[in-house]
């Protein structure tokens, strides 16, 4: 309402600026000016509530108001405005943070009770365990069934407005070749860590992946000491499983190395999604699982980009992956409610 009455003062500044300054000797006459002034425009007679208002109170507004033609008004000046109207702003108190929710059933990351052999030089040949069908779920199966609301309205949004630039079928073409790509990228990266040569392919198929190699080169100079390739992992106290890429020193830290193709920068940790999760996983799953005479303290999530642009290396430290290791427990706990 008071903003209202601004507004009506402001259409007509040069007669009301004659009204208020009638001598202050008309006392009675300056005390119902604003009521008067306020009810010239009303074409029905209503009681006026300006009546209320403090004129002393609003003298230096109103005359501000009233002796321009146009709005000089700076932030200052709106900030001391929106004062004397409403009061001094409350001071924004942000929300207490409600407590970090931890998992009913807690398994640590790192095995206390592993114990850990001497290096044994019967072999340098990384692990490579097939991944058995058994009802364990999987880490990728985990992650896309606890997906929350808000992760499944984007990517839907995404899926739908590809599916109106692609069709239908050009979308499930597009889809598969991403995955084609992927299969091929980290075929790729196995050779090079065997020290294999490159198996000779069509041209079109190379040149699939001629950009993500090109991305990665400059990684692919601090990973050393390869110990596992596509090697199938699985957590025995938690009962899941998963198949992890790599594990390699990466800057002389032992790594779960995640290698992923992306056709758009992601340049910070928060632009991988889920994919922190799925490492701590891996980690937690190779610490307690009796395949493995190692255990991992660190990850790394490598995004290539196909256009041949540097590699985006996001390296996980053991606190880090302390934290992703919780909400991974956290999203695991609620796959097994819901199933």
């Amino acid at each position: 309402t008071r903003m209202q009455f601004l507004q009506i003062l402001s259409r007509k500044p040069r007669k009301l600026e004659m009204l208020f300054q009638i001598p202050l000797c008309q006392k009675q006459l300056s005390d119902k000016c604003l009521s008067t002034s306020a009810c010239i425009y009303s074409k029905k007679k209503k009681e006026n509530g300006y009546e209320q208002v403090d004129q002393e109170r609003y003298k230096n507004l109103v005359y501000s108001v009233t002796s321009y033609k146009t709005s000089a008004q700076t932030p200052e000046t709106i900030l001391e405005e929106d004062n004397l109207l409403y009061g001094p702003p409350d001071k924004h108190r942000p929300p207490v943070k409600a407590g970090t929710k931890s998992p009913k059933n807690w398994v640590p990351l790192i095995n206390p009770n592993k114990i850990i052999p001497p290096t044994s030089s019967d072999s340098n040949l990384p692990r490579k365990i097939e991944l058995q069908k058994t009802k364990m779920p999987s880490v990728t199966r985990v992650l896309q069934q606890t997906l929350s609301p808000q992760q499944v309205f984007y990517l839907e949004r995404w899926k739908q407005k590809m599916i109106a630039e692609l069709g239908k079928e050009g979308f499930e073409e597009y889809t598969k070749n991403l995955f084609l790509q992927g299969e091929l990228f980290h075929s790729a990266l196995e050779s090079i860590f065997l020290s294999e040569e490159v198996e000779t392919k069509e041209k079109s198929e190379d040149d699939v992946i001629s950009g993500y190699l090109a991305s990665v080169e400059h990684v692919l100079g601090d990973v050393s000491e390869v110990k596992a390739l596509e090697s199938a992992v699985h957590h025995e106290s938690l009962q899941y499983l998963g198949l992890v890429d790599c594990v390699a020193k990466y800057r002389g830290q032992l790594c779960v190395i995640d290698w992923k193709t992306s056709e758009k920068p992601k340049p910070f940790l928060k632009n991988t999604y889920d994919n922190p999760l799925q490492v701590a996983a891996y980690i937690g799953a190779i610490n307690h699982d009796a395949n493995y005479d190692f255990q991992v303290h660190c990850g790394l999530i490598v995004v290539a980009y196909k256009d041949g642009s540097p590699a985006h290396p996001h390296f996980m430290d053991l606190d880090l992956c302390s934290q992703y290791w919780n909400k991974w427990l956290l999203r695991l706990e609620e796959y097994m409610d819901r199933n």
